[in-house]
């Protein structure tokens, strides 16, 4: 028999979070997140620092039995995704047991804005997202229904405005957003995001969009506020879209 009481790798990632708890930060986090629970409180710079140091080292040992009872721990293991580095199929697996575990915008986002990879293996990475689109589909054994969607596919959102606003996927990603079926509020903000983010890099696409879609009342006029509250885009432009409104 094993020693139940060793100290393993996972211990110390849990201490290392403790050492850095700041617990005025982590009442911010609960405000801007509060659906999340067990915050800690530690800050996303610490966080990065510590995930670097596990993907430097042996990321898939950590990730094969990391801890998910805090929301920094959650957290962490997106961001290491991030830094991984090995066959992207590999860290694309690993990638399909983590989406199951988020459960905050926050957690989402930061995964996606780190997982930089998929800017050098776009199509392996696009081809990985869409199932996540299939509503009758499977993935990890488990039926649309069972899964979190709201979430599962605001992760989908975001790695499209992150990776895929260029002329080779636009037209994609433009129809992706128009078939995101969910009333998740998290899920409807993402793809508000997604399109105002798609009118400024590409805007022409973008605005033959806004003229013919099946999108909700509630994500359109998102969508056109946050493209009004862009400061890369004309006052004249956000005059039309102004009027765009439904």
């Amino acid at each position: 028999m094993g020693d139940t009481n060793e100290y393993t790798v996972h211990d110390l990632v849990r201490d290392e979070l403790y050492k850095n708890m700041d617990v005025e930060y982590g009442k911010f986090t609960a405000s801007l997140s509060p659906g999340a629970g067990n915050i800690i409180g530690v800050r996303i710079p610490v966080l990065r620092k510590m995930a670097k140091e596990i993907a430097s080292v042996n990321w898939k040992e950590y990730l094969d039995g990391a801890r998910d009872d805090t929301f920094e721990e959650v957290m962490l293991q997106g961001i290491v995704l991030g830094y991984a580095r090995g066959k992207i199929d590999d860290i694309l697996t690993y990638m399909g047991r983590f989406i199951p575990k988020i459960d905050d915008w926050s957690i989402c986002d930061t995964c996606c804005n780190t997982f930089k990879i998929a800017n050098q293996y776009q199509q392996e990475v696009w081809d990985f997202l869409m199932p996540y689109l299939d509503e009758q589909g499977v993935i990890d054994g488990k039926p649309a229904n069972e899964r979190n969607r709201e979430f599962e596919l605001r992760f989908v959102a975001v790695m499209m405005l992150n990776y895929y606003l260029n002329d080779a996927y636009i037209d994609k990603v433009l129809y992706a957003y128009d078939h995101m079926k969910n009333d998740g509020y998290y899920l409807k903000m993402g793809v508000a995001w997604g399109l105002a983010e798609a009118y400024v890099k590409c805007p022409e696409p973008t605005k033959v969009f806004l003229n013919n879609n099946h999108l909700d009342d509630f994500t359109f006029n998102k969508a056109i506020q946050k493209m009004q509250e862009s400061f890369r885009i004309t006052p004249e432009e956000k005059a039309a879209l102004k009027a765009m409104k439904r």
